[in-house]
């Protein structure tokens, strides 16, 4: 008896070593709700569950399956993307703390501001505790309807994820009438210029490899695209030296045939594809994170992720910062220990013969969203302001730090109840 109550001491420890590593996992809490089946089923198919579980602390407005089927007969996949990142909350809320906002109402930060394509204060949500007990939720554009409600909890993670059920979509302005780009009418070279990219898109454009990148746009494609300064910088080999077929390579080692999204590269733990992997472990690349920092390894150098240019399913370009150089063409790094930038290589400066002198001064990225909302008070009927004051971020901060230090204690809990039963 002794023993089966060992194991079973060790099963419950090792069921605590399981969520305090891996935080939580959107997709695999929905599946014990079957009325949000549609909803987890787009999060995944627009990679937001990814982008969900690399977050600590974070709140999800949840569909039911009818609201989900209305919405997603009408329109594209880009589209609900747009639309279901609007409802994922940078913050945490329950049940208690809807109905203890601070003056009754509140403008938050959503997972849509973090993209880029919200101007304005398009990427907030309005939050309102209404008269008779009830929650309003809209967006935060000034004139717009509480047109949703909050209906009732799902789960709760306590200061690390919840999710709640809420009675119809947020529509902000504009966010349906957009055109949603198809990824078929993706003007790449258009957007690589834009971006700072003239020479990795010229020679995309010379050397031919612009057709693979479009062939590949339906299917899904992700672009990692060296900036101008990249390929000035010392230590990039001298390109004109390689063969057509070199060059080929070289062009498609800088993109995957798979829309990753960051949220997913931060995901990501197996080797990535590119368009010039022609075997196992040929032409991959691999990730490191740090924070919110992406990092891809080629086995030469590092280079890290820096900007999303364009992100709407299927496809995602990204600016890095050095130009990919695979071991393939050019051997494996023997820095004997890591470093922040690429292994230089005795070559001579870069004499990029199949593209255009680069420019002294390349286009800025696409400007990003603003930081912060508007201090206007939100339309809404707000309740009279309760007693208290809102939850502020700091203590989601403290719960970061109390969760890494429980899972070290409860590491070594566990290790001691193996020894235990092993030795037993």
């Amino acid at each position: 008896m002794g023993a089966f109550h060992r194991l079973n001491l060790l099963h419950f420890t090792l069921s605590l070593v399981v969520i305090a590593v891996n935080g939580h996992n959107i997709t695999a809490i929905l599946e014990g709700f079957p009325d949000y089946s549609v909803y987890n089923s787009f999060l995944t198919q627009t990679k937001l569950a990814d982008e969900i579980n690399t977050r600590e602390t974070i709140t999800c407005l949840a569909l039911n399956n009818g609201a989900m089927s209305a919405l997603t007969s009408k329109h594209p996949l880009s589209v609900v993307k747009n639309i279901l990142s609007l409802h994922v909350l940078l913050d945490y809320y329950d049940p208690q703390k809807l109905h203890k906002i601070s003056d009754g109402t509140t403008l938050t930060t959503t997972l849509y501001q973090t993209t880029g394509n919200a101007p304005g204060n398009l990427g907030f949500v309005n939050i309102t505790d209404l008269q008779g007990g009830k929650v309003g939720f809209g967006s935060a554009i000034p004139g717009s309807k509480l047109d949703s409600s909050y209906t009732k909890s799902v789960k709760q993670i306590p200061y690390n994820i919840s999710i709640l059920e809420i009675s119809a979509p947020i529509i902000a302005p504009g966010i349906l009438t957009a055109p949603a780009p198809s990824s078929s009418g993706v003007n790449i070279t258009g957007l690589l210029e834009k971006a700072g990219c003239k020479t990795f898109a010229s020679l995309l454009t010379s050397s031919g490899v612009l057709k693979t990148y479009e062939s590949a746009l339906d299917k899904g494609l992700t672009v990692f695209a060296p900036s101008d300064e990249a390929f000035k910088a010392e230590g990039v080999p001298d390109l004109s030296k390689l063969t057509n077929a070199e060059q080929v390579s070289l062009l498609e080692y800088h993109a995957s045939p798979d829309y990753k999204p960051k949220g997913t590269l931060k995901t990501t733990k197996d080797p990535i594809s590119t368009l010039a992997t022609n075997g196992a472990g040929k032409y991959d690349l691999t990730v490191t994170t740090a924070g919110d920092s992406v990092t891809l390894h080629t086995g030469v150098g590092p280079s890290r992720v820096a900007e999303a240019v364009f992100d709407s399913p299927p496809v995602a370009i990204f600016t890095v910062d050095n130009v990919l150089l695979p071991s393939e063409l050019f051997g494996k790094s023997t820095s004997p220990a890591p470093a922040p930038e690429p292994v230089s290589s005795p070559s001579p400066t870069p004499s990029l013969s199949p593209s255009p002198s680069p420019m002294s001064e390349a286009p800025s990225p696409l400007a990003a969203s603003p930081p912060a909302p508007p201090t206007g008070i939100p339309v809404g009927s707000p309740a009279d302001s309760p007693a208290g004051s809102s939850e502020n971020s700091t203590s989601d901060n403290a719960a970061g730090h109390v969760s890494a230090l429980l899972g070290t204690i409860i590491f070594t809990v566990f290790a001691t109840v193996v020894s235990s039963v092993i030795l037993s």
